[in-house]
């Protein structure tokens, strides 16, 4: 068992700076889906010193801030938010204490500001000076994207490595990575700049990923137009789970009078709108969104739930629409959940629909499923 389980169970109560957790009583939560999401989350916690249970990228999943782990987290917040659990709450604050509350070596990169979604629930979490130490390497990093907006071109080249591109969000993955955590630094500062910077970003991005007839997005430039060896556009299941739930997470934190709402909103209906009839048989997703069949694959589907059901709790979408496909695709996530609580059917870091096994986990799953959970675990009022 990992230190860092340990130390979660060890300091049950959040941090003398912080503001206690209030769990929920208004809308009573469904406790076999909360039971089955601790599992996933406990055991993700005790699996934190060593990586050699993930089958590649192993000094990427490492890196305590980078895109991997702050999926992770970023889902744990969420599911502290669903349970009050404070023990969660105190190892993502331990988490942001030891990395103090920074951020990786490259500062325009999407990727790196993921950890961002973790930073800004605890700063919520306290109070005037805690909470501006919290939040000034996060302010610092933005603002200095601010005082030089890039105007490169959203193409995504051939090669390996950094593309020129991704000094802005030129791939379908940076949606959730960062717009969202620039909204929600203005929901908690007040200050609209950070969400101008999304909507002008994103807005790029849409233009240039979005398929306006498929309604799904293509990872990155390099698969528009290409069709797979079947004759189909390559819809990758993760790349869209990506977009999904990053759309989903940017309108929690957009104003309702925003003049972007209404735009963001009709992109996500008419994505759910397409994915509940992609859904297969058993309740999965395809790695490859337009062919059918292939084996399960949880972080796709993870995503998926996890917006589908926020939408039909926030009232963007009709309920008895989409809750059976809600319904179908945890269940599938439940039967992916291994005894001791590990995720499988994970697909590994990629950029395109690969092969998958029933042994594949990554921390990013342990993430989407935790967040998909937060929003299920809700449809006792349905």
């Amino acid at each position: 068992m990992s230190g860092m389980l340990l130390a979660t169970g060890a300091c049950a109560g959040a941090a003398a700076d912080s503001t206690p957790i209030a769990q929920s009583t208004a809308t009573p939560r469904d406790a076999a889906v909360l039971a089955q999401a601790r599992r996933v989350a406990d055991w993700q916690l005790a699996h934190m010193d060593a990586f050699d249970y993930v089958g590649t990228f192993h000094d990427q999943t490492a890196d305590p801030i980078d895109w991997i782990q702050a999926t992770f987290w970023a889902g744990l917040a969420d599911f502290t938010d669903a349970t009050g659990d404070a023990a969660y709450a105190r190892a993502i604050e331990e988490h942001g204490e030891a990395a103090h509350w920074g951020f990786g070596s490259r500062p325009r990169h999407a990727d790196a500001d993921a950890i961002g979604h973790s930073w800004i629930w605890a700063a919520g979490r306290v109070q005037g000076d805690a909470r501006e130490a919290r939040l000034a390497p996060i302010r610092a990093r933005f603002d200095a994207v601010l005082a030089a907006p890039s105007d490169a071109a959203m193409t995504f080249d051939d090669g390996r490595g950094e593309r020129p591109c991704q000094v802005r969000w030129c791939w379908s993955d940076a949606i959730f990575m960062a717009p969202p955590v620039w909204t929600e630094l203005s929901e908690l500062t007040g200050d609209p700049k950070y969400r101008r910077h999304s909507e002008r970003e994103l807005n790029a991005t849409i233009e240039a990923l979005y398929d306006r007839d498929d309604h799904l997005f293509y990872r990155d430039s390099r698969f528009i137009g290409k069709p797979n060896a079947a004759g189909h556009k390559v819809f990758w299941s993760r790349g869209n789970g990506w977009s999904y739930a990053g759309l989903a997470k940017v309108l929690q934190s957009l104003p309702a009078d925003d003049p972007a709402r209404a735009g963001y909103e009709a992109i996500f209906r008419q994505m759910s709108e397409r994915l509940i009839g992609l859904q297969g048989a058993e309740g999965y997703w395809p790695v490859s969104l337009l062919d059918a069949g292939g084996p399960p694959e949880t972080s796709g589907t993870a995503f998926f739930v996890y917006g589908l059901a926020w939408g039909v709790n926030a009232g963007v979408l009709d309920r008895a629409t989409y809750s059976p496909a809600v319904a179908k695709g945890w269940a599938a996530l439940s039967r992916a959940v291994q005894p001791d609580g590990r995720l499988g059917w994970v697909q590994q870091v990629g950029y395109a629909p690969d092969h998958v096994a029933a042994s594949d986990t990554q921390l990013y799953g342990s993430g989407a499923f935790l967040m998909a959970a937060s929003e299920v675990s809700l449809r006792t009022a349905w």
